[in-house]
């Protein structure tokens, strides 16, 4: 065979083996509330490489509540939601809505309550029917926990909407509103100044430590096109998470970077508020529990049963 021959047929046989580049799958995604230590997984996944590894190409965007994530997702302008409310996502499941939770996001939160420093305001029960109460949008994280403290601390007070948390923070500053929630990073600095006072932790009720009370959604007509891109999915942002509860100390920088903070508040943050047991994907903890608050909050007239919950929960194996 002439050596003219054999470089054509090797040129053949790379070209047979190695043909046309496959192009990475893309997903959008929608992210609640820009800048917390859960909203960066995503971001820290792609600037890693770990979602390009699995042939992953993410769109991300970010909404101003779990509210609003929830809406894009049913609305098809997402893939896949972050941080959306569990109770949320149970109500608008039983009214039709084409949503799957295909991962928890939560179990338990980070969400503090606050005052500024002069406030009479004490404690929550201090609370009375003028007071206002922030969350951020109807059907979000921070309205279930507001109704949640009402409910089980027996106080009353009169609920606003203030939208996100910069937004949030600026009217309780400003006298707007009496009671603001935060998530750190934000508030923290201004904490330690002085100028304002943490009344109580979302985790002080029992029921934000023990419950999933935020999940990862999908649009179901997209999932059930494309299951296995949604796997893939799953197991970058599982190892993302890993890489972030890791001894590698570039994480705090990055994290720094994102939440326009220092190192050193990027570890308090990460190692006070989230503890790597808070973001589970394979579970959904206290939905009994979640389902009966559902009832009694109006966002279903009645407990799902399991034929829903099969479908409705479609979770990575452990």
């Amino acid at each position: 065979m002439s050596a003219r021959r054999i470089v054509s047929l090797a040129a053949l046989i790379g070209a047979v083996f190695t043909g046309p580049a496959i192009a990475a799958d893309t997903l959008k995604l929608a992210i609640g509330q820009r800048g917390l230590w859960d909203s960066a997984i995503a971001e820290f996944g792609m600037e890693r490489g770990i979602f390009k590894k699995h042939d992953l190409n993410l769109e991300v965007f970010y909404t101003s509540s779990g509210g609003e994530t929830l809406q894009v997702v049913i609305g098809g302008s997402a893939d896949i939601g972050v941080s959306a409310d569990t109770l949320g996502v149970i109500g608008a499941y039983a009214k039709g809505a084409p949503l799957r939770i295909i991962a928890g996001e939560a179990t338990g939160t980070a969400e503090y309550y606050f005052v500024r420093t002069e406030s009479p305001i004490k404690k929550l029960q201090d609370a009375t029917a003028a007071t206002t109460f922030a969350y951020s949008t109807n059907g979000s994280g921070t309205h279930i926990t507001a109704l949640r403290f009402m409910k089980e601390l027996g106080f009353q007070a009169k609920l606003v909407a203030t939208g996100t948390v910069p937004a949030t923070f600026t009217q309780v500053m400003s006298g707007q509103v009496d009671i603001g929630f935060s998530t750190p990073p934000f508030g923290l600095n201004e904490e330690q100044q002085g100028k304002t006072r943490i009344l109580a932790l979302a985790t002080d009720l029992e029921s934000m430590r023990t419950q999933t009370v935020r999940v990862t959604i999908a649009n179901a007509t997209d999932l059930a096109k494309r299951p296995d891109v949604y796997k893939r999915f799953i197991a970058a942002y599982g190892e993302t998470i890993d890489w972030m509860y890791s001894s590698d100390p570039a994480v705090f920088d990055m994290y720094a970077k994102y939440a326009a903070i220092t190192p050193a508040l990027a570890k308090t943050v990460r190692d006070k508020f989230y503890p790597k047991a808070m973001l589970q994907l394979s579970r959904v903890d206290g939905m009994k529990e979640m389902m009966e608050d559902a009832v009694a909050f109006k966002y279903i007239p009645k407990p799902l049963d399991q034929k829903q919950l099969d479908e409705l929960l479609q979770l990575p194996k452990p």
